[in-house]
Protein backbone atom coordinates (compact mmCIF):
# COMPACT_ATOMS: atom_id res chain seq x y z
CA UNK A 1 0.00 0.00 0.00
CA UNK A 2 1.32 3.51 -1.01
CA UNK A 3 3.05 5.29 1.88
CA UNK A 4 3.20 2.11 4.20
CA UNK A 5 6.91 2.95 5.72
CA UNK A 6 6.78 -1.16 7.25
CA UNK A 7 6.87 -2.98 3.73
CA UNK A 8 10.16 -4.79 3.82
CA UNK A 9 12.98 -2.31 1.61
CA UNK A 10 11.08 0.24 0.94
CA UNK A 11 13.00 2.33 3.71
CA UNK A 12 16.79 1.77 4.62
CA UNK A 13 17.78 0.91 8.11
CA UNK A 14 19.71 3.18 10.16
CA UNK A 15 23.10 2.34 9.75
CA UNK A 16 23.05 0.82 6.55
CA UNK A 17 23.58 4.55 4.30
CA UNK A 18 27.27 4.08 2.10
CA UNK A 19 29.08 6.52 2.48
CA UNK A 20 30.85 8.32 -0.48
CA UNK A 21 34.73 7.87 -0.92
CA UNK A 22 37.17 9.88 -2.94
CA UNK A 23 38.79 7.77 -4.93
CA UNK A 24 39.70 4.19 -5.30
CA UNK A 25 42.34 4.62 -2.07
CA UNK A 26 45.15 2.96 -4.02
CA UNK A 27 43.60 -0.34 -4.28
CA UNK A 28 44.28 -0.49 -8.53
CA UNK A 29 47.71 0.99 -8.26
CA UNK A 30 49.53 -2.37 -8.83
CA UNK A 31 47.33 -2.33 -12.23
CA UNK A 32 47.90 0.79 -13.46
CA UNK A 33 51.71 0.36 -13.20
CA UNK A 34 53.48 -1.29 -16.06
CA UNK A 35 55.74 -4.78 -16.22
CA UNK A 36 58.63 -3.43 -17.09
CA UNK A 37 60.87 -4.71 -20.33
CA UNK A 38 60.16 -7.68 -21.76
CA UNK A 39 63.06 -10.17 -20.95
CA UNK A 40 65.07 -12.16 -23.16
CA UNK A 41 64.69 -15.57 -24.13
CA UNK A 42 67.59 -16.59 -22.41
CA UNK A 43 66.22 -15.25 -18.92
CA UNK A 44 62.60 -16.91 -19.07
CA UNK A 45 62.05 -19.81 -17.61
CA UNK A 46 58.96 -20.98 -20.09
CA UNK A 47 60.76 -20.14 -23.23
CA UNK A 48 62.70 -23.12 -24.75
CA UNK A 49 66.39 -21.29 -25.15
CA UNK A 50 65.76 -20.66 -21.98
CA UNK A 51 69.98 -21.13 -20.60
CA UNK A 52 69.24 -21.89 -16.22
CA UNK A 53 70.95 -18.21 -15.92
CA UNK A 54 74.43 -19.59 -15.92
CA UNK A 55 75.82 -18.69 -19.27
CA UNK A 56 75.68 -20.43 -22.96
CA UNK A 57 75.77 -24.31 -21.91
CA UNK A 58 73.44 -23.73 -18.80
CA UNK A 59 73.94 -25.06 -15.74
CA UNK A 60 71.93 -28.16 -15.86
CA UNK A 61 73.43 -28.91 -19.16
CA UNK A 62 76.73 -29.56 -17.19
CA UNK A 63 75.14 -31.12 -13.76
CA UNK A 64 75.47 -27.87 -11.46
CA UNK A 65 75.31 -27.64 -8.18
CA UNK A 66 72.92 -27.03 -5.33
CA UNK A 67 69.45 -25.83 -5.91
CA UNK A 68 69.63 -25.36 -9.49
CA UNK A 69 71.09 -28.68 -9.95
CA UNK A 70 67.88 -30.59 -9.58
CA UNK A 71 66.37 -28.31 -12.02
CA UNK A 72 69.40 -28.66 -14.30
CA UNK A 73 69.04 -32.98 -14.29
CA UNK A 74 65.47 -32.42 -15.56
CA UNK A 75 65.79 -30.75 -18.52
CA UNK A 76 69.03 -31.41 -19.01
CA UNK A 77 68.96 -32.81 -22.72
CA UNK A 78 66.16 -30.64 -24.00
CA UNK A 79 67.70 -27.48 -22.76
CA UNK A 80 71.37 -28.27 -24.00
CA UNK A 81 69.99 -29.20 -27.25
CA UNK A 82 67.59 -26.41 -27.88
CA UNK A 83 70.74 -23.84 -26.74
CA UNK A 84 72.93 -25.26 -29.20
CA UNK A 85 70.59 -24.76 -32.02
CA UNK A 86 69.98 -20.97 -30.77
CA UNK A 87 72.50 -17.94 -31.65
CA UNK A 88 72.97 -15.08 -29.55
CA UNK A 89 70.64 -12.77 -31.04
CA UNK A 90 68.26 -15.83 -30.58
CA UNK A 91 68.27 -17.00 -34.16
CA UNK A 92 68.91 -20.14 -35.38
CA UNK A 93 72.24 -20.57 -37.68
CA UNK A 94 71.77 -21.52 -41.17
CA UNK A 95 71.94 -25.53 -42.36
CA UNK A 96 75.43 -25.22 -43.44
CA UNK A 97 77.02 -23.77 -40.86
CA UNK A 98 75.46 -25.90 -37.98
CA UNK A 99 77.80 -26.35 -34.67
CA UNK A 100 79.69 -30.00 -34.44
CA UNK A 101 78.11 -29.71 -30.31
CA UNK A 102 74.59 -29.67 -30.76
CA UNK A 103 72.67 -31.95 -28.32
CA UNK A 104 76.32 -34.12 -28.45
CA UNK A 105 75.77 -35.28 -31.77
CA UNK A 106 79.00 -35.38 -34.14
CA UNK A 107 78.27 -34.57 -38.28
CA UNK A 108 77.92 -37.39 -40.21
CA UNK A 109 80.40 -39.24 -42.32
CA UNK A 110 79.28 -37.53 -45.74
CA UNK A 111 78.53 -34.54 -44.41
CA UNK A 112 78.47 -31.30 -46.25
CA UNK A 113 81.29 -28.38 -45.35
CA UNK A 114 80.48 -25.84 -43.02
CA UNK A 115 81.58 -23.19 -44.97
CA UNK A 116 79.63 -23.37 -48.05
CA UNK A 117 77.00 -25.54 -47.43
CA UNK A 118 77.46 -27.09 -50.87
CA UNK A 119 77.83 -31.27 -51.10
CA UNK A 120 81.10 -32.57 -51.70
CA UNK A 121 81.82 -34.06 -54.81
CA UNK A 122 80.18 -37.17 -56.19
CA UNK A 123 83.80 -38.95 -58.05
CA UNK A 124 81.95 -39.14 -60.91
CA UNK A 125 84.33 -38.08 -63.69
CA UNK A 126 83.10 -34.93 -65.63
CA UNK A 127 82.61 -35.01 -69.33
CA UNK A 128 85.61 -33.07 -69.80
CA UNK A 129 87.95 -36.17 -68.54
CA UNK A 130 89.12 -39.65 -69.76
CA UNK A 131 91.48 -41.71 -71.01
CA UNK A 132 94.75 -39.99 -71.78
CA UNK A 133 95.60 -39.83 -75.69
CA UNK A 134 98.92 -41.79 -77.71
CA UNK A 135 100.18 -37.74 -77.21
CA UNK A 136 99.82 -37.85 -73.09
CA UNK A 137 97.08 -35.01 -73.47
CA UNK A 138 93.78 -35.70 -71.89
CA UNK A 139 91.01 -36.59 -73.82
CA UNK A 140 87.38 -35.91 -73.81
CA UNK A 141 84.61 -38.17 -73.50
CA UNK A 142 80.80 -37.52 -73.65
CA UNK A 143 78.51 -38.65 -70.75
CA UNK A 144 76.38 -41.76 -70.91
CA UNK A 145 76.73 -45.00 -72.83
CA UNK A 146 75.57 -45.12 -76.04
CA UNK A 147 73.79 -48.03 -78.21
CA UNK A 148 75.25 -49.04 -81.59
CA UNK A 149 72.28 -50.13 -83.37
CA UNK A 150 72.75 -52.51 -87.08
CA UNK A 151 74.90 -55.05 -87.70
CA UNK A 152 76.96 -53.46 -90.55
CA UNK A 153 77.70 -50.97 -87.55
CA UNK A 154 78.03 -53.58 -84.90
CA UNK A 155 80.29 -55.49 -87.12
CA UNK A 156 82.46 -52.54 -87.52
CA UNK A 157 82.48 -51.79 -84.21
CA UNK A 158 83.69 -55.35 -83.24
CA UNK A 159 86.44 -55.46 -85.84
CA UNK A 160 87.79 -51.96 -83.98
CA UNK A 161 87.90 -53.25 -81.09
CA UNK A 162 85.64 -51.44 -79.31
CA UNK A 163 84.92 -51.69 -75.51
CA UNK A 164 81.68 -53.43 -75.31
CA UNK A 165 79.55 -53.50 -72.24
CA UNK A 166 76.34 -55.49 -73.69
CA UNK A 167 75.77 -57.12 -76.72
CA UNK A 168 71.78 -57.57 -77.02
CA UNK A 169 70.46 -60.01 -79.73
CA UNK A 170 66.87 -60.27 -80.59
CA UNK A 171 64.70 -63.43 -80.12
CA UNK A 172 64.02 -66.07 -83.12
CA UNK A 173 66.66 -63.66 -85.14
CA UNK A 174 67.74 -64.48 -89.18
CA UNK A 175 71.38 -65.54 -88.45
CA UNK A 176 73.85 -64.37 -91.52
CA UNK A 177 77.09 -63.97 -92.11
CA UNK A 178 76.89 -60.99 -90.20
CA UNK A 179 75.42 -62.51 -86.68
CA UNK A 180 77.39 -65.21 -86.92
CA UNK A 181 80.62 -62.81 -87.13
CA UNK A 182 79.06 -61.19 -84.02
CA UNK A 183 78.50 -64.56 -81.97
CA UNK A 184 82.26 -65.65 -82.70
CA UNK A 185 83.78 -61.80 -81.42
CA UNK A 186 81.16 -62.50 -78.56
CA UNK A 187 82.49 -65.82 -77.79
CA UNK A 188 86.38 -65.29 -78.13
CA UNK A 189 86.27 -61.74 -76.09
CA UNK A 190 84.18 -63.27 -73.47
CA UNK A 191 81.48 -59.95 -74.06
CA UNK A 192 78.22 -60.30 -71.80
CA UNK A 193 75.63 -61.53 -74.30
CA UNK A 194 71.84 -60.34 -73.43
CA UNK A 195 68.81 -62.45 -75.82
CA UNK A 196 65.66 -60.00 -75.48
CA UNK A 197 62.38 -60.13 -77.44
CA UNK A 198 62.06 -57.39 -80.39
CA UNK A 199 60.09 -55.13 -78.48
CA UNK A 200 61.84 -54.73 -75.63
CA UNK A 201 64.93 -53.72 -78.23
CA UNK A 202 62.64 -51.16 -79.94
CA UNK A 203 62.04 -49.51 -76.99
CA UNK A 204 65.41 -49.55 -76.19
CA UNK A 205 66.63 -48.18 -79.25
CA UNK A 206 63.90 -45.56 -79.65
CA UNK A 207 62.27 -47.44 -83.01
CA UNK A 208 65.60 -47.27 -84.57
CA UNK A 209 66.73 -49.71 -87.25
CA UNK A 210 68.20 -52.31 -84.97
CA UNK A 211 68.27 -55.65 -87.61
CA UNK A 212 67.68 -57.73 -84.59
CA UNK A 213 71.33 -56.58 -83.00
CA UNK A 214 72.43 -53.51 -80.59
CA UNK A 215 75.52 -53.21 -78.39
CA UNK A 216 76.50 -50.80 -75.52
CA UNK A 217 79.54 -48.97 -75.74
CA UNK A 218 80.66 -46.79 -73.51
CA UNK A 219 80.75 -42.87 -73.79
CA UNK A 220 83.21 -41.63 -77.00
CA UNK A 221 86.28 -40.56 -76.03
CA UNK A 222 87.34 -37.22 -78.17
CA UNK A 223 90.47 -36.26 -78.83
CA UNK A 224 92.94 -33.34 -79.13
CA UNK A 225 92.84 -31.51 -82.19
CA UNK A 226 96.68 -31.89 -82.18
CA UNK A 227 96.48 -35.17 -81.88
CA UNK A 228 94.83 -35.28 -85.49
CA UNK A 229 97.96 -33.61 -86.89
CA UNK A 230 100.08 -36.70 -84.82
CA UNK A 231 98.16 -38.56 -86.48
CA UNK A 232 99.13 -37.56 -90.13
CA UNK A 233 102.42 -37.04 -88.98
CA UNK A 234 102.68 -41.11 -87.85
CA UNK A 235 101.36 -41.80 -91.09
CA UNK A 236 104.00 -40.15 -93.47
CA UNK A 237 101.21 -38.32 -95.80
CA UNK A 238 99.87 -34.95 -95.74
CA UNK A 239 97.44 -34.25 -93.21
CA UNK A 240 93.68 -34.25 -94.34
CA UNK A 241 90.79 -33.09 -91.58
CA UNK A 242 87.69 -32.35 -91.90
CA UNK A 243 85.93 -29.37 -89.96
CA UNK A 244 82.04 -28.79 -89.52
CA UNK A 245 80.99 -25.75 -88.67
CA UNK A 246 77.94 -25.46 -87.40
CA UNK A 247 76.51 -29.14 -87.98
CA UNK A 248 74.11 -30.09 -86.02
CA UNK A 249 72.59 -33.32 -87.07
CA UNK A 250 74.49 -36.23 -86.12
CA UNK A 251 73.50 -38.33 -89.33
CA UNK A 252 75.12 -35.62 -91.18
CA UNK A 253 78.54 -36.09 -88.89
CA UNK A 254 77.95 -39.77 -89.25
CA UNK A 255 77.76 -39.81 -93.42
CA UNK A 256 81.34 -37.00 -92.91
CA UNK A 257 82.83 -40.04 -90.94
CA UNK A 258 82.17 -42.78 -93.28
CA UNK A 259 83.33 -40.84 -96.54
CA UNK A 260 86.46 -39.62 -93.78
CA UNK A 261 87.19 -43.17 -93.32
CA UNK A 262 86.76 -44.18 -97.28
CA UNK A 263 89.29 -41.71 -98.12
CA UNK A 264 91.58 -41.11 -95.92
CA UNK A 265 91.28 -38.87 -93.91
CA UNK A 266 93.24 -38.37 -90.37
CA UNK A 267 90.14 -37.26 -88.34
CA UNK A 268 87.19 -34.86 -87.80
CA UNK A 269 87.06 -31.80 -85.62
CA UNK A 270 84.29 -30.08 -84.21
CA UNK A 271 83.68 -27.26 -82.01
CA UNK A 272 82.36 -28.21 -78.61
CA UNK A 273 79.15 -26.29 -78.53
CA UNK A 274 76.47 -26.19 -81.74
CA UNK A 275 77.42 -29.21 -82.68
CA UNK A 276 76.36 -32.81 -83.10
CA UNK A 277 78.43 -35.24 -81.37
CA UNK A 278 79.36 -38.59 -81.80
CA UNK A 279 75.72 -40.42 -80.51
CA UNK A 280 74.25 -43.62 -81.34
CA UNK A 281 72.61 -41.44 -84.49
CA UNK A 282 76.23 -40.90 -85.79
CA UNK A 283 77.42 -44.26 -85.01
CA UNK A 284 74.75 -45.89 -87.33
CA UNK A 285 75.30 -43.88 -90.25
CA UNK A 286 79.05 -44.13 -90.36
CA UNK A 287 79.06 -48.12 -90.53
CA UNK A 288 81.53 -48.30 -87.76
CA UNK A 289 83.80 -45.79 -89.38
CA UNK A 290 83.26 -43.76 -86.11
CA UNK A 291 85.04 -46.73 -84.31
CA UNK A 292 88.53 -45.99 -87.07
CA UNK A 293 88.06 -42.40 -87.72
CA UNK A 294 88.99 -40.24 -84.30
CA UNK A 295 87.45 -36.76 -83.82
CA UNK A 296 88.29 -33.67 -82.00
CA UNK A 297 86.35 -31.24 -80.17
CA UNK A 298 87.81 -27.66 -80.09
CA UNK A 299 86.27 -24.98 -77.27
CA UNK A 300 86.80 -22.48 -80.13
CA UNK A 301 86.63 -23.78 -83.79
CA UNK A 302 87.81 -20.72 -85.47
CA UNK A 303 91.10 -20.56 -82.73
CA UNK A 304 91.76 -23.89 -83.52
CA UNK A 305 91.69 -23.62 -87.26
CA UNK A 306 94.03 -20.65 -86.92
CA UNK A 307 96.93 -22.97 -85.09
CA UNK A 308 96.26 -25.15 -87.85
CA UNK A 309 97.15 -22.52 -89.93
CA UNK A 310 100.16 -21.69 -88.18
CA UNK A 311 101.39 -25.43 -88.37
CA UNK A 312 101.70 -25.15 -91.95
CA UNK A 313 98.17 -26.73 -92.82
CA UNK A 314 96.57 -25.12 -95.39
CA UNK A 315 92.89 -24.16 -95.04
CA UNK A 316 89.84 -24.50 -97.41
CA UNK A 317 86.54 -23.70 -96.76
CA UNK A 318 83.35 -25.38 -99.03
CA UNK A 319 80.29 -22.62 -99.70
CA UNK A 320 77.83 -22.91 -102.72
CA UNK A 321 79.58 -19.00 -103.29
CA UNK A 322 83.53 -19.87 -102.94
CA UNK A 323 85.69 -18.55 -105.89
CA UNK A 324 87.26 -21.41 -106.97
CA UNK A 325 85.43 -24.85 -107.88
CA UNK A 326 85.67 -27.88 -106.32
CA UNK A 327 86.94 -29.64 -109.48
CA UNK A 328 89.98 -27.49 -109.58
CA UNK A 329 90.69 -27.89 -105.46
CA UNK A 330 93.42 -25.21 -104.15
CA UNK A 331 96.20 -27.01 -102.02
CA UNK A 332 94.62 -30.37 -102.76
CA UNK A 333 98.05 -32.22 -102.93
CA UNK A 334 99.44 -29.79 -99.21
CA UNK A 335 98.57 -30.41 -95.84
CA UNK A 336 94.46 -29.68 -95.98
CA UNK A 337 92.16 -28.99 -93.67
CA UNK A 338 88.78 -28.66 -95.35
CA UNK A 339 85.92 -26.63 -93.54
CA UNK A 340 82.34 -27.68 -94.32
CA UNK A 341 79.33 -25.14 -93.04
CA UNK A 342 75.53 -26.04 -92.22
CA UNK A 343 73.10 -26.63 -95.16
CA UNK A 344 71.44 -22.85 -94.39
CA UNK A 345 73.73 -20.22 -93.34
CA UNK A 346 77.10 -21.73 -95.05
CA UNK A 347 80.53 -21.27 -93.64
CA UNK A 348 80.18 -18.64 -90.10
CA UNK A 349 82.05 -14.77 -90.58
CA UNK A 350 84.92 -16.07 -88.50
CA UNK A 351 85.69 -19.26 -90.02
CA UNK A 352 85.57 -17.79 -93.44
CA UNK A 353 88.40 -14.89 -92.40
CA UNK A 354 90.57 -17.87 -91.61
CA UNK A 355 90.40 -19.85 -94.80
CA UNK A 356 92.73 -19.53 -97.41
CA UNK A 357 90.48 -20.62 -99.90
CA UNK A 358 86.81 -21.02 -100.34
CA UNK A 359 85.96 -23.69 -103.18
CA UNK A 360 81.78 -24.40 -104.48
CA UNK A 361 80.41 -27.52 -106.05
CA UNK A 362 78.95 -26.53 -109.47
CA UNK A 363 75.13 -27.90 -109.00
CA UNK A 364 72.36 -27.52 -111.19
CA UNK A 365 70.86 -24.12 -110.65
CA UNK A 366 67.02 -25.84 -109.71
CA UNK A 367 68.90 -27.45 -105.83
CA UNK A 368 69.79 -24.41 -103.74
CA UNK A 369 72.45 -27.09 -102.02
CA UNK A 370 73.94 -29.79 -100.61
CA UNK A 371 74.01 -31.57 -97.23
CA UNK A 372 77.21 -31.22 -95.49
CA UNK A 373 77.40 -35.33 -95.91
CA UNK A 374 77.58 -35.22 -99.69
CA UNK A 375 79.30 -32.15 -99.68
CA UNK A 376 82.54 -33.46 -97.63
CA UNK A 377 82.18 -36.70 -100.01
CA UNK A 378 82.54 -34.77 -103.29
CA UNK A 379 85.13 -32.89 -101.61
CA UNK A 380 87.20 -35.90 -100.30
CA UNK A 381 86.86 -37.84 -103.16
CA UNK A 382 88.33 -34.45 -105.26
CA UNK A 383 91.16 -34.88 -103.00
CA UNK A 384 91.91 -38.55 -103.26
CA UNK A 385 92.28 -38.33 -106.61
CA UNK A 386 94.37 -35.35 -107.57
CA UNK A 387 96.58 -36.82 -104.63
CA UNK A 388 96.38 -40.48 -106.45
Amino acid sequence: MAGNSQRRGATRKEGTKKSTTAGTGGHGRKALEGKGPTPKAEDRPYHKAYQGGSGAGGSGASGGSGASGGSGASTGGRVGASASRTSSAGRPPSSGARPASSGGRAPSSGGRPASSGRPASSGRPSSSSGRGSSSGRPTRRTATHELVTGRNSVVEALRAGVPVSAVYLASHIEHDDRTREILTAVNDGRLPLLEVGRGELDRMTDGAVHQGVAIQVPAYVYVEPEDLLDAAEASGRPALVIALDGITDPRNLGAVLRSAGAFGAHGVLLPERRSAGVTAAAWKVSAGAAARVPVARATNLARAIGEYRQAGVFVVGLDGHGDASVTDLPFATDPLLLVVGSEDKGLSRLVREQCDAVAAIPIASSVESLNAGVAAGIALYEVARRRA
